[in-house]
């Protein structure tokens, strides 16, 4: 019945005879695709008739009307099932075609949504924006003879403009007659539109106007917001020693801000052209030539993607997917299984695989009434020997969590880190461009080579490090980033290899960057005939056949299912303590705090080490983060105990190892006793101006028990004081003050 009382062209031949009058037929031919449009947004439908269908797009086009979003979003696939030769048309004509759809879709939202309510009669237009579920072309592959097709790109983000409006129609006055020339249409996308030379108001007996004689009147201009955004190819379509290509791409209307820099896309656009501004000709140089055009894509699709780095893993958990995410929580051991399928290629180090699964999942942030904010992320330091696959730990947490951003300590400078002011070239204004921690907000930042940073980059991620956010005053721009990201750092010891003499001296990072790490672990190469048996054939294994790699090792999850369980648990759960185990936590804090006895008999150790506030925030991030993989709402009592066993095998082991020791606040008062006492005695032994051989000093306070470690220590602070002086090729120690 519908369309009854549509007067519509009845035409046979699709295709267009060719045997009548051309621009009528064009016309025709016009009105029958616009009304074969009509009628796929009308009658498309998805269902059978045994279990209901319903009314695609006629339905989104009310919905979306009735909120006042003027959009709807067409699949080609649908279209093709409706009609081929309407979408063959949609691919090859789409700057003629799109119009078409889109007054159709006015046309069917008008019907739709009738009676509207007082005060929204008029129509607005509907923007369509269409989907396709094609193999996307690569951006080298755009060629001259897909000029104004219908193309399909994949890429990355890499600047956006801010949103400017664009006239779609324009008002024209002459200046001469002052003749008004309304609703002038201009052409979408970036061509432009070059304004009338001659006035043609002829008027007998008058003055003609000059040449050139129109302005626009912007009062009375329609126009619509536009921004244009760089398409990068993204990194592994690239081939061998080549730098990647760029693409300039023009957004309208509601697919402006859709995306920020950094997000990896696939675009559905019309191949177009523009004319290039002539340059400015310096010396003998002629502008470019009267046929050359410059290629943009006029957007008319944009598709976040979830695969790969980059944002929006989380938008795409479909309820079966949910489903599996939900009994995989539910399994006994997900926090092993989680532990060990972080890098399985890699050979042990267990607690090491835990702590970075807590760094993936992250605790929760927390906003306080006044304001604050906790931080809720996990940072990691690893400190070790060579060989003993950080690097690699790096490369896979950068592959698996939501954002990740990897840099190398020599590589990078403190404004690449935080963030950095440049000119813009277009405008000669000053912009700010955010570096790796601003990217990464919302993810994970490796940065290797810890230690060979230079110290005033390293001050830099301070404060992005505990207050998570960036402040910059630089070139008149005033303002604060957030940079709500973890930070995972792996570095080697000064030496290059851990010396357990040397105690303290194998670290030399500051105390104030050291309280900001939550876990800090000291891999040291061990020698050990078993391990290494095992360590080799697990290595040769790798090697030989990549069967290990595939068959994996049982309980492991693979990477797509733990990229997305990480992405899901990030999203959905922020637990927290229960009253219980923060019971428990203060209690066993104090006791860590006091030293008592009673831990003294439990670890067998010396009395622990003073620790900070912030590593109690520590442990209690980590068990949060040990819940949110279970999907707990409550941290209890058994994560508190994990958290506080991992905190004791990474921080307080590497305090107690004596490699902390030194650095403030993880030395212990018996050592500090200690160290006083030899040096009041060491004074007392020799005068100002004496010389006695080290040798000797060394022979006579070990008779007097005195631990060797602790007697070079303070022969080694007073050196570094300027008390005491080497000389004699170091075998005799000179006092001088």
């Amino acid at each position: 019945m519908s369309g009854f009382d549509d007067p519509g062209i009845y035409y046979s031949d699709s295709f267009g005879g060719g045997d009548g009058p051309g621009a009528d037929e064009g016309g025709l031919k016009r009105m029958q695709i616009k009304k074969r449009f009509r009628e796929f947004l009308r009658q498309f439908r998805v269902g059978t008739d045994r279990t209901g269908f319903t009314y695609k797009y006629r339905d989104e086009l009310k919905r979306h009307y009735t909120l006042a979003e003027y959009w709807v979003e067409v699949e080609m696939e649908d279209l093709a099932s409706f009609d081929e030769d309407l979408s063959d048309c949609l691919y090859k004509v789409p700057s003629d075609n799109l119009p078409l759809l889109e007054e159709a879709a006015k046309e069917v939202a008008d019907e739709v949504t009738r009676p509207r309510p007082v005060g929204e009669e008029t129509m607005q237009d509907i923007q369509v924006m269409l989907k396709s579920d094609a193999h996307h072309a690569s951006i080298r592959s755009l060629k001259s003879e897909v000029v104004s097709r219908l193309v399909k790109v994949h890429g990355i983000i890499i600047s956006a403009t801010a949103v400017k409006a664009k006239a779609t129609r324009v008002c024209l006055q002459c200046r001469g007659c002052r003749a008004v020339v309304n609703n002038i249409q201009l052409p979408p996308g970036l061509q432009g539109y070059a304004l009338p030379r001659k006035c043609n108001q002829e008027g007998a007996g008058r003055v003609k106007c000059p040449v050139d004689p129109y302005f626009i009147i912007p009062d009375k201009c329609v126009c619509v917001d536009f921004q244009t955004l760089r398409l990068q190819e993204s990194p592994d379509a690239v081939p061998h020693g080549e730098m990647p290509r760029h693409l300039q791409l023009y957004c309208d209307r509601y697919l402006c801000d859709r995306v920020v820099p950094g997000n990896r896309v696939t675009i559905m656009g019309i191949y177009s052209i523009k004319k290039v501004a002539a340059v400015k000709a310096k010396g003998r140089e002629k502008g470019p030539g009267v046929g050359i055009r410059a290629s943009y894509l006029r957007v008319v699709g944009i598709q976040m993607d979830t695969e790969g780095a980059g944002r929006g893993a989380t938008g795409s958990v479909s309820p079966q997917e949910e489903e599996e995410l939900r009994s995989l929580a539910a399994t006994p051991n997900v926090y092993d299984s989680l532990a060990r399928s972080v890098a399985p290629s890699i050979y042990g180090s267990d607690d090491l695989k835990k702590a970075i699964t807590c760094l993936l999942f992250g605790g929760s942030r927390k906003r306080l009434p006044d304001g604050l904010t906790r931080r809720g992320d996990v940072n990691l330091l690893m400190l070790g020997d060579p060989g003993t696959a950080k690097s690699q730990l790096l490369k896979f947490v950068e592959r698996c969590s939501p954002i990740g951003v990897y840099t190398s300590g020599k590589g990078s400078s403190a404004a690449g880190l935080t963030a950095s002011v440049l000119r813009d070239p277009s405008t000669r204004a000053f912009i700010m461009e955010g570096g790796a921690m601003v990217l990464a907000d919302g993810g994970v930042v490796c940065i290797d080579e810890f230690d060979k940073m230079r110290e005033d980059d390293r001050v830099a991620i301070h404060e992005a490090m505990e207050q998570q956010t960036i402040s910059i005053a630089k070139a008149g721009i005033t303002t604060t980033l957030n940079s709500r990201c973890s930070v995972l750092a792996a570095a080697n010891s000064v030496f290059g290899r851990w010396d357990d003499t040397k105690g303290e001296d194998n670290i030399d990072f500051m105390p104030t960057i050291l309280s900001r790490f939550d876990m800090i672990f000291i891999i040291k190469d061990q020698h050990d005939q078993e391990r290494d048996m095992t360590l080799a054939r697990h290595v040769m294994n790798v090697h030989l056949s990549a069967q290990t790699q595939t068959e994996g090792v049982e309980g492991e999850i693979p990477l797509a299912t733990f990229k997305k369980y990480i992405a899901y648990s990030r999203a959905k759960c922020g637990p927290r303590l229960s009253a219980a185990a923060a019971e428990k936590l203060k209690n066993r804090y104090v006791v860590m705090r006091s030293g008592a006895r009673d831990h003294e008999r439990e670890t067998d150790k010396r009395a622990s080490i003073p620790i900070t506030v912030r590593s109690l925030e520590a442990v209690v991030r980590i068990a949060e983060s040990l819940a949110k993989m279970k999907l707990q709402a409550v941290a209890g009592e058994e994560e508190v105990d994990e958290a506080l066993r991992l905190f004791q095998v990474s921080t307080l082991d590497a305090a107690l190892s004596g490699s902390l020791s030194g650095v403030e606040g993880f030395t212990t008062q018996e050592d500090q006793e200690m160290i006083s006492r030899i040096e009041k005695q060491l004074k007392r032994r020799f005068a100002i101006g004496s010389q006695v051989s080290e040798h000797s000093i060394i022979q006579d306070f070990t008779k007097q028990k005195y631990p060797e470690h602790a007697i070079f220590k303070v022969l080694h602070l007073m050196l570094r004081r300027g008390e005491l002086q080497h000389r004699m090729q170091r075998k005799v120690l000179y006092r001088v003050k």
